[in-house]
């Protein structure tokens, strides 16, 4: 029998953006160093070309300087002229998504470009998981089973049942945030409104990933390790 079932959202209504900049403090201009044989932004848009699902025409960059740009042109990647204060503004969710009420999208999926071992595989496998939820929102998270306390030093997990020891295989499951994949309505941005509220289950949705894909580049240690890391794979022809 032939499925019938009509997916909850169109594939020609959702932006898929990457948002890039120089002025990173921790890692200088760590999106146009030299990266093995590359650099991170290349990596980002080499992975969006090799989806088997995501349209070309949908796809966009937020950049501002002119050395990522033409990084963006040399993919034929559509560019949006992202100004100087969204660029250098960490506080403001419309000020740093200003594309939200410029580009014509009911839905937008934005991929981080700091994470070189983000797969093409599960950037489609969360795409999927999107268009064929009805809810707004979906968040990539990574599964941990681990202990965790507040700032006061209080237990937020709660204690396994029949254990004294501090046994992770008995412990409940919890999720970190990947930063990583993220899917929203894109004219709730204008609401300050990202996902979801967060207040509720499944508001947004969460999507699990492997916690190695989701390896971030927010410190010079990070890029050091990550590039070797690189380096000897893409020489084992292993990337």
């Amino acid at each position: 029998m032939i499925n019938t079932v009509k997916k909850s959202k169109q594939l020609d209504d959702i932006l898929f953006i990457v948002s890039a900049r120089l002025n990173s403090q921790r890692v200088p201009k760590k999106m146009v160093r030299n990266f093995g044989d590359t650099t991170l932004l290349d990596i980002c848009f080499k992975k969006l070309l090799k989806s088997t699902i995501i349209p070309k025409k949908n796809i966009y960059a937020s950049l501002y300087e002119e050395e990522l740009k033409e990084i963006a042109k040399k993919y034929d990647i559509n560019i949006f002229n992202r100004s100087y204060n969204s660029a250098n503004n960490d506080n403001s969710l419309q000020s740093i998504y200003e594309w939200h009420d410029k580009l014509n999208y009911k839905y937008v999926i934005l991929i981080n470009s700091c994470q070189p071992f983000l797969t093409t595989e599960t950037i489609d496998n969360f795409v999927n998981k999107f268009i064929n939820i009805e809810d707004d929102g979906l968040f990539g998270v990574i599964k941990k089973k681990n202990y965790f306390w507040n700032k006061e030093g209080i237990m937020v997990t709660p204690w396994p049942k029949d254990q004294t020891i501090l046994n992770t295989k008995a412990v409940e499951v919890t999720y970190e945030a990947a930063h990583s994949l993220y899917a929203s309505k894109i004219d709730s941005i204008k609401n300050n409104i990202f996902m979801g509220t967060f207040q509720k289950k499944n508001d947004p949705v969460l999507f699990e990933m492997e916690e190695f894909e989701c390896f971030d580049i927010d410190y010079e240690w990070e890029f050091k390790l990550s590039e070797s890391y690189y380096k000897e794979n893409l020489i084992k022809n292993k990337i």
